[in-house]
């Protein structure tokens, strides 16, 4: 592992403080009685408190020094005086402790009173620190020269790589995570008052369902069959709405092994909920009351700002078919239509279509490259067609359509919602015309049909409706945010490649193997020309960087990069 010089520094500053009796990383409790927050809400001159957090800035000036302590809750300036951390004739805890071997990023605990700067700032006196934990990597803190900030943690995969340090030195990433809260806890409350259940479904599932997507696929040894990461809950929840409760939601960790991009990551968190003897005009007037419930809950106001546009989540939103839609934008009725149509329809359109889209996908693919885009404001695009809607009820005035709403927020879904399918005969087939899509090449439609479902509903389900709500999309319109990695703790992420960084000797060595892979080590050593010393040091060097190894043979040792 290559270190820089301060974290060479540091870590010879971890080892003076051992020599001085010090424990850099204590096990017992640390008592702390203010959060930054508290300290400045109830301050009160004189008052003893004790802090903790990092050290984010330390001033030195002689005997008497400034810093910054972050906590949890912000930030608070604490003073050091020499005087009062060491009131004796010995002053090494200030003179050697806090001013040579402390450094941004560790974390201390103070104990000390409050008092008030000439400035007028709220000041933490401190009377005694302690040591918690010794950071021995710089954060990268951004810098400032003549008003202007440079070096700021800004490039993208490296905040999402390192998202402890993003927290620490981007506070406004925190506040979009306390804002994710927010919006689970008001969604969570709004359930519960009106009677619903919260409940648990399987992450590992034999059959990936409730949803056309690609499955992640694992294998479970004890049982020796294969598995599949959830891809939805749907099926799940149903089944407990035939088992008699009125109404379930649970939020759940998807999976689906798909692409990526700013809107996508193929772990996500979804909000389904499940209503017995409810429509889908019923869970229209549901869903805009939440989302204005917890638009408020998260911003104090019903309206986000998002990009150049500002939305208004307040009740009620426009409805509008999906036939009328596609028609508005372009001009093309999708009713009565038949595949043959729509597929050249769509082809006149300049979209690209193939032979393994069938009707349902070839209006999919229309509205969503000429219709989706358009709606800004929140709207419920309704009564799609059946062959899009596998799960969903027949309409009960048009048979060709289906009783079903998409939310549409700034061209994006977030939600989606269906009057249940619980006829299990019709159930049965619309499984059976989505595994002949599957025969054909469409690889999002279900190619395996779920019998204990079927057998589920033939125990008979009351009417439904069940809705599903993209957490991580929400959020991103609710915080301003153009990228689901942004509201993601974690997001996927290809693994990180690390520059191998060699010595002098060790890339004359390189250079020689580049070209003669292979090589005796004798004959290597020779043509490098290097000193025994500097010899000895490159070899080890680099096999030590794994790009080369050493093999014995019966006359000789033979170096090769691998």
């Amino acid at each position: 592992m290559q270190l820089s010089e301060q974290e060479i520094v540091r870590r010879e500053k971890l080892e003076r403080l051992r020599e001085l009796g010090i424990n850099p990383y204590p096990a017992d409790l640390y008592p702390v009685t203010h959060t930054s927050k508290q300290v400045k809400e109830q301050f009160e001159a004189d008052k003893e408190v004790v802090i903790a957090g990092r050290l984010m800035m330390i001033k030195v000036q002689g005997k008497a020094s400034f810093a910054e302590l972050q906590d949890a809750e912000g930030k608070i300036q604490v003073y050091f005086n020499r005087d009062e951390i060491c009131p004796g004739e010995d002053k090494e805890k200030y003179n050697e402790v806090f001013k040579k071997l402390l450094d941004f990023g560790d974390f201390v605990g103070i104990e000390g009173v409050l008092f008030t700067t000439q400035v007028g700032e709220k000041t933490v006196k401190v009377k005694d620190f302690t040591l918690l934990s010794k950071a021995l990597k710089p954060l990268p803190l951004p810098k400032e020269k003549d008003g202007v900030v440079y070096d700021a943690f800004t490039d993208p995969e490296q905040r999402y790589r390192q998202r402890y340090a993003d927290l620490v030195v981007n506070p406004k990433v925190k506040d979009v995570f306390i804002k994710r809260t927010k919006l689970f806890n008001a969604m969570r409350q709004f359930f519960n008052d009106a009677g619903y259940f919260e409940v648990e479904t399987p992450v590992l599932q034999s059959i990936p369902g409730g949803a056309a997507a690609r499955p992640f696929v694992t294998h479970h040894n004890a049982l020796d069959i294969p598995l599949y990461m959830r891809i939805a809950n749907e099926l799940y929840l149903k089944r407990l709405i035939v088992g008699g409760f009125d109404g379930v939601y649970e939020f759940s960790k998807n999976f689906r092994n798909e692409g990526m991009d700013r809107t996508h990551n193929p772990e996500f968190t979804a909000m389904e909920i499940y209503v017995a003897y409810k429509d889908y005009n019923w869970m229209m007037t549901f869903c805009e009351k939440l989302l204005e419930h917890c638009a408020v809950a998260v911003n104090g106001t019903t309206k986000a700002k998002f990009g150049d546009h500002e939305i208004d989540f307040k009740a009620p939103y426009a409805r509008v078919t999906m036939a009328d839609s596609i028609k508005h934008f372009t001009g093309f009725d999708i009713t009565g239509k038949t595949e043959a149509e729509i597929r050249a329809a769509a082809e006149g359109m300049g979209i690209e279509v193939d032979d393994t889209m069938g009707k349902g996908k070839l209006i999919d693919e229309i509205f969503g490259e000429k219709c989706e885009g358009n709606y800004i404001q929140p709207t419920f695009i309704t009564d799609y067609p059946k062959e899009m809607s596998p799960l969903c009820k027949e309409h009960r005035e048009n048979p060709e359509l289906t009783e079903r709403f998409e939310l549409m927020v700034c061209g994006k879904e977030i939600a989606n919602a269906y009057s249940e399918l619980n006829d299990p005969i019709d159930q049965r087939e619309r499984f059976e015309h989505q595994m002949e899509l599957a025969k054909k090449g469409d690889d999002e439609a279900t190619g395996v049909i779920d019998y204990d479902f079927l057998r589920a509903l033939e125990y008979g389900m009351p009417p439904t409706s069940g809705m599903g709500i993209g957490m991580d999309r929400l959020i991103m319109f609710l915080t301003n945010n153009q990228s689901i990695q942004e509201v993601l703790f974690f997001p996927q992420m290809r693994p990180e490649k690390k520059a191998l960084e060699l010595s002098e000797n060790e890339k004359v060595i390189f250079e020689i193997l580049k070209t003669q892979n292979g090589i005796s080590l004798n004959n290597l050593k020779t043509q490098s020309g290097l000193s025994n010393k500097a010899w000895d040091k490159g070899i080890k060097g680099l096999t030590k960087h794994k790009v080369a190894k050493v093999t014995k043979t019966e006359d000789d040792l033979i170096v090769e990069i691998i």
